[in-house]
């Protein structure tokens, strides 16, 4: 027998491999799979083995975990479910449970905001995958009033607001960084300011107070930066070096922390000096307004990182938007509006016209047509009758019909989407940075450089040794200030941001840009991707002379007029922009699933599919069906036209192939990038567009979870794999694959699962992306070439190496000098992005 358990308490591979071991020797077990993502153990046995069996095995393999009946007592991901931790929830529309964006230590979760301990960046709330809860309304006077409906309050007469949501952690983080920021920009800019002074001939200010006086000003200013708005830098940096995780808060800490600490030191005891480190007033140079601007530089790049975090779940998010949150249910032939959440599988439920359905289910009353393109991405809704299978989020037409409940809640097929978009956007850890992987040696090389300075100069330097030790040791330390290193790749991501933005390709985040460059394969949706993504009117062809080619498309849009059908809005906007003169229409009728009749200037008119014309007594002549056929075959879809019984004519409608999109595939193509096409359409269509793009590689009839799996393939195959897709179906394999394209003229939720978004819907902006993806590296790199050059060259001659020749040291000050030429080096070069060519 084969059973599913539910385990707490792993974090690791090296978990999951314990437990494994621990339930294999139990006697009687014959095999154990444990899932470390699902927090799930399926155990094959001989016979039932009772539950504290197992329990007992695990206690005695040592650690904290917990095995429990498949479904109780653990919350998704394995993680235990216990009443203490939910009473200690985070207030936020989020789960309460925390992960690190890096996935530095895999799928390990935390029950408190903080930040990493490994790379020290904000820890980031999970987003709930509960659909969305019926609206609540409540009176602002009192807020122990409240409805499940807009009204007035029963006690003041007020009327009622909607309850608001409580705000994430995420953007409660963003605030808390934002005030910081402000606090830190308010008493820094007069350090900066005071510091900068001395750069003017005659400084006005030591007319009123003595320098020493304002190097106590900056003292006292600089309090409020360090000691509260940035001091999370210097926790970070010292639990970094606790860790033994070196990243760049340990250069920030270090590097600020000591300019800070010498400048205090400098002026209390500035007698042990020497003379070189002094000014003309005596007083010792302080760096007071280098440790403050660097801090609060880097607290702005917080500011906007915790920004982007907030934004993180915003595919989520739009997903759940889509699901509706009342459903109207039939009880005893009475109708009544329920939350979401009270819908029970087998309830009879209402779907009026224009409204979204709230689960899976059967028609079984009435027909309708369904707006299905969240799922299959095609934009023409299809027809269901009775007995017909609809889902949860698809939008019904222009009648109303009946559904039976058949799967609700997490088991609906907006549900599965939604699960399936938030495991892909979690399973994808992003880059390290480069500037990272950098610090990580350079860190504690520049450490052991400035250990190993004091102990010479300690040794072997002239008196005081001690004081020309501990003065090198720091001018070491402040020269590899990470300040031009923090803006290296920020800097060229912006400028490079902003290019993009100005040719129509926005980026969301530094990581599209780097894993654009290597991107070896790009998967296509077709429908609103390659295609403009609606319906519209090819040609009109006539058969025989009865009527003329304007006759037959007067007619057509004088019907169609009053049909409700997309493809008959497609005719009247075809006719439209012709200036087409509408006709007098009687006798209108729909005959649903096959086309319209009606009377016109006498004549008995039929538009619609072959059925429409056997019922209407029209012939189709045999030469008619192989030209029919031959559109049919490339993807288009035929309306016939009939008067009097005659067949006179067909329109050919499809969906246009935007008129950039062949030459984008083959610039692409020449670029060495595979393209390959998936679609939610039939097969026959899918290969008319792969035929006439050239494209070797294409597959139809893709569900979204169709989509994923290929991305997947590919990406186990060793492919770098881009994703442009325009619909909600396309979400889940946008937000897998390494870099996903959205199109601007697409849905919010293809949006919001895509790093890069082309604004107008252009598949040229492809190429762009790459082309600009392929600069801004390249400018990164320069820009890290420029903020290490003057450190690399620097650091030597500040460990005193230049001094038994020439007598040279370098101060503090010319240390602080070098970081600024670095960072202008930095900041110009970045700049050069603006100008780039990269149609």
């Amino acid at each position: 027998m084969e059973h599913k358990y539910s385990i707490s308490g792993m974090s690791c591979n090296g978990c999951r491999s314990h437990v494994e071991n621990a339930l294999n020797n139990v006697e009687g077990v014959s095999n154990v799979r444990v899932n470390l993502e699902e927090g799930e153990a399926i155990i094959l046995m001989e016979k039932a083995i009772p539950l504290n069996i197992f329990q007992e095995a695990l206690k005695t393999a040592g650690g904290n975990y917990g095995i429990f009946l498949h479904g109780e007592g653990v919350t998704a991901g394995g993680r235990h479910e216990n009443t203490s931790a939910k009473n200690e929830r985070p207030e936020g529309i989020g789960t309460g449970v925390f992960y690190c964006p890096m996935h530095c230590e895999g799928e390990k979760t935390y029950s408190r905001q903080g930040d990493c301990p490994v790379c020290g960046m904000d820890l980031v709330e999970e987003v709930s995958l509960t659909q969305a809860e019926a609206a609540q309304y409540s009176c602002p006077m009192h807020p122990e009033i409240i409805r499940d409906e807009p009204g007035d309050c029963s006690i003041c007469g007020m009327d009622l607001v909607p309850v608001k949501a409580n705000t994430s952690a995420e953007e409660k983080k963003y605030r808390q960084l934002l005030k910081k920021f402000w606090i830190a920009v308010g008493f820094t800019l007069p350090v900066f300011f005071i510091a900068m002074s001395e750069m003017i001939p005659n400084n006005p200010l030591y007319s009123l107070l003595e320098l020493k006086y304002w190097n106590w000003i900056q003292f006292s200013l600089s309090l409020p930066v360090v000691f509260y708005a940035t001091w999370m830098f210097f926790e970070r940096a010292y639990r970094s070096i606790k860790n033994r995780n070196l990243n760049m808060f340990t250069l920030i800490g270090i590097g600020a922390g000591v300019a800070w600490l010498f400048s205090v030191a400098g002026m209390l005891f500035p007698d042990v000096f020497p003379s070189q480190f002094k000014t003309e007033a005596g007083t010792v140079h302080v760096y007071f307004e280098a440790a403050t601007v660097i801090l609060t530089l880097v607290l702005l790049g917080q500011v906007l990182e915790a920004r982007a975090h907030s934004k993180t779940n915003d595919a989520v998010k739009e997903l759940l938007k889509i699901a509706p949150n009342s459903a109207v249910r039939i009880v005893n032939g009475r109708e009544e509006v329920i939350a979401i959440d009270r819908i029970n599988i087998g309830d009879l439920l209402r779907v009026k016209p224009g409204n979204k359905i709230p689960v899976d289910g059967i028609i079984t009353e009435g027909e309708s047509s369904v707006d299905e393109s969240m799922i299959t991405g095609e934009p023409i809704p299809v027809f269901k009758k009775e007995g017909d299978r609809v889902r949860s989020g698809t939008i019904n037409g222009k009648r109303s019909f009946v559904v039976k409940a058949e799967k609700i809640s997490s088991d609906t097929l907006l549900s599965q989407i939604i699960e399936m978009v938030n495991k892909a956007s979690r399973s994808q850890a992003p880059i390290q940075k480069l500037a990272d992987k950098i610090s990580g040696y350079f860190v504690p090389v520049v450490v052991l450089i400035s250990v190993i300075t004091f102990i010479i100069w300690a040794i072997y330097g002239p008196e005081p040794t001690y004081v020309y030790a501990l003065v090198n040791a720091i001018a070491v330390l402040i020269i590899a200030c990470p300040c031009a290193l923090g803006l290296a790749t920020p800097m060229s991501v912006m400028v490079g941001v902003g290019k993009g933005a100005q040719s129509g390709v926005l980026i969301k985040n530094a990581e599209a840009i780097e894993r654009m460059d290597k991107i070896d394969t790009l998967i296509i949706d077709k429908t609103g991707t390659i295609t403009e993504g609606r319906p519209s009117v090819e040609r009109v062809r006539t058969i025989g002379d009865s009527l003329s080619e304007g006759e037959i498309l007067q007619r057509m849009v004088s019907l169609n007029l009053l049909s409700e059908h997309p493809l008959a809005e497609a005719t009247v906007k075809y006719g439209k922009e012709r200036k087409v003169t509408i006709l007098e229409v009687t006798h209108f009728n729909s005959v649903t699933g096959k086309g319209v009749t009606g009377i016109i200037t006498g004549e008995r008119v039929a538009i619609g599919n072959e059925r429409m014309m056997q019922e209407a007594g029209a012939v189709i002549p045999e030469i008619l069906r192989e030209e029919i056929s031959r559109e049919q075959q490339n993807g288009k879809t035929v309306s016939y036209i009939s008067v009097d019984k005659l067949t006179v004519g067909y329109i050919v409608i499809g969906d246009k192939i935007k008129e950039t999109g062949k030459a984008a595939i083959k610039k692409l193509q020449q670029k060495g990038v595979d393209v390959m096409m998936l679609t939610g359409d039939n097969h026959q269509t899918a290969k008319a567009v792969a035929l006439e793009l050239n494209l070797e590689h294409f597959k139809a009839e893709m569900l979204p979870q169709d989509k994923l799996k290929e991305v997947e393939r590919l990406q186990n195959e060793g492919h770098k794999v881009a994703m442009a897709g325009d619909g909600i179906n396309d979400a889940p394999a946008l937000a897998k694959s390494d870099v996903g394209i959205a199109m601007g003229t697409g849905t919010d939720v293809a949006i919001e699962s895509a790093a890069i978004t082309l604004v107008k819907g252009d598949l040229n902006g492809i190429v762009k992306a790459r082309n600009l993806s392929v600069k801004v590296m390249k400018n990164i790199k320069q820009n890290l070439f420029f903020a290490l050059i003057y450190n690399t060259i620097g650091v030597p001659v500040a460990a005193g190496v230049l001094f038994p020749f020439f007598g040279i040291l370098l101060s503090p000050m010319i240390a602080a000098l070098a970081m600024s030429f670095s960072s202008v080096s930095v900041i110009t070069n970045a700049l050069r992005l603006r100008t780039i060519n990269i149609n």
